[in-house]
């Protein structure tokens, strides 16, 4: 079973994306999980099952930039 996933939470691929990332974050919850590549900004959506086969790390939360002026 996936453990419980949240929407901006960083994983960490087994296998780099073609532009050496390794690092995505979490953009859709469903049936199917919507991933941004950190490298590129590609999306791509996996099934809970292709995810957890692929998934190496759970690198926590993404930062979010400050709105503070």
């Amino acid at each position: 079973m996936l453990p419980d996933l949240q929407t901006e939470e960083v994983l960490r691929l087994r296998k780099p994306h073609p532009c050496g990332s390794t690092d995505w974050v979490v953009v859709r919850l469903g049936a199917d999980i919507g991933l941004k590549c950190l490298g590129c900004g590609r999306r791509i959506l996996l099934t809970r099952r292709e995810l957890l086969h692929r998934l190496k790390a759970r690198l926590g939360r993404a930062d979010r930039p400050s709105t503070d002026v």
